[in-house]
């Protein structure tokens, strides 16, 4: 085996360490390490907390009230009363709700036969021809009855067979149910990690009967108290309650959990925020009743208000062994990838990166007289 091309698989290499006197290239090593060890204590461990294992997918409940008075005084209507089961809906409260602002009311509908409003554009007619018999009315209150009737001195409308008189669209200038703007929101919400089995509560645990009727949530003076006033939430949101409640508008509540178990329980406190969603919500309701000729009539409303989005985020993280230690071996692994950056910086790219490269890398040869193949 004097020679041959395998010969080489059976050389053997160690390292050399070699001081080198490079400014340079020490100060880069420095920097390099502090950078790595700035990367571990501070982003790893403090920031990431690389020492925990965590839990991401908490399960979520949430429960909602809302409370407060308001009356309002409406042609055709008369004066009424909104309490929580006329403006709540729906009135079991969950993770989305809403909340009445302002309405139309449309009151003594009745099934029958009427003139199309002149603001639906496919019920405007000339003639009878205009008006197809049995044809619905694009956008519009009912079914065309073959007729084109005047509905006022100045328009002339297809004849319609549906609730009768049309629907109103008449909207108030401000928002009816103005007062609505000191309502309260009651939100209660409770998270569970299943993999620390840790369960917790936004609402405070006290013994106290009067602290919940009382309170009211503030950031810095009251942060367990999980009674919102409506006008607060809206101006989070970056909007003013009257321009919101006029026409309305969908409000997102985001409650956000970071949870560190490895200090005390009390510290696992959720942090609110608020955005606003879209503007412009409504929807229609109606309530019936009978006559005492057996007729029925309705009560057609069109509600604005408020729609609250309530979404549930969160995380909970608790030392753990394995995720420690693979943050400290990935931080080891740094280490030496220093060292490896600042020895290409000496051999390739240093002035005198032959004269290194010739320090480095030594062949070792035997002594004269000694074969290194001898059996």
């Amino acid at each position: 085996m004097a020679g041959g091309p395998c010969r080489g698989l059976l050389h053997y290499k160690t390292a050399k360490f070699a001081l080198t006197r490079n400014w340079r290239v020490g100060l880069l090593h420095r920097l390099l390490q502090l950078g790595v060890l700035g990367y571990l204590l501070g982003w790893v461990l403090l920031v990431r907390k690389g020492y925990q294992d965590t839990d991401r997918a908490p399960r979520s409940a949430v429960v909602t009230k809302l409370k407060g008075a308001a009356a309002t005084e409406v042609r055709g209507a008369g004066r009424r009363l909104w309490d929580a089961a006329d403006y709540a809906r729906p009135p079991q409260g969950g993770n989305v709700l809403f909340l009445v602002t302002n309405f139309i009311a449309t009151a003594g509908q009745a099934q029958g036969t009427c003139p199309e409003s002149p603001s639906v554009p496919a019920g405007m007619c000339t003639e009878d021809a205009d008006c197809p018999m049995g044809e619905p009315v694009v956008h519009g209150n009912g079914i065309k009855t073959g007729k084109c009737v005047m509905f006022n001195t100045t328009h002339s409308t297809c004849e319609i067979y549906g609730w009768c008189p049309v629907e109103n669209s008449t909207l108030s200038r401000k928002p009816l149910l103005a007062e609505a703007e000191n309502f309260t929101l009651f939100i209660r919400n409770t998270v569970h990690f299943t993999k620390f089995n840790f369960s917790r509560c936004n609402a405070l645990q006290t013994n106290d009967p009067y602290y919940f009727k009382s309170c009211t949530y503030d950031p810095s003076l009251s942060p367990s108290c999980p009674i919102f006033r409506v006008r607060d939430m809206v101006e989070a949101a970056g909007e003013t309650f009257g321009d919101l409640a006029l026409l309305g508008g969908s409000i997102g509540v985001h409650i956000e959990w970071d949870c560190d178990l490895d200090r005390p329980a009390a510290q696992c406190q959720p942090q609110y925020s608020f955005s606003l969603q879209d503007r412009r919500y409504n929807f229609r309701t109606a309530s019936y009743y009978w006559d005492s000729q057996r007729r029925l009539y309705r009560t057609l409303l069109k509600l604005y208000g408020i729609r609250f989005d309530i979404s549930v985020h969160g995380q909970a993280g608790k030392f753990s062994i394995i995720p420690a230690a693979v943050s400290f071996g990935t931080g080891i692994a740094f280490f030496g990838a220093a060292t490896v950056v600042c020895d290409l910086v000496l051999l390739y790219l240093d002035a005198n990166a032959d004269f290194y490269w010739k320090e480095k890398f030594e062949e070792a040869k035997p002594p004269k007289g000694k074969s290194e193949t001898a059996a």
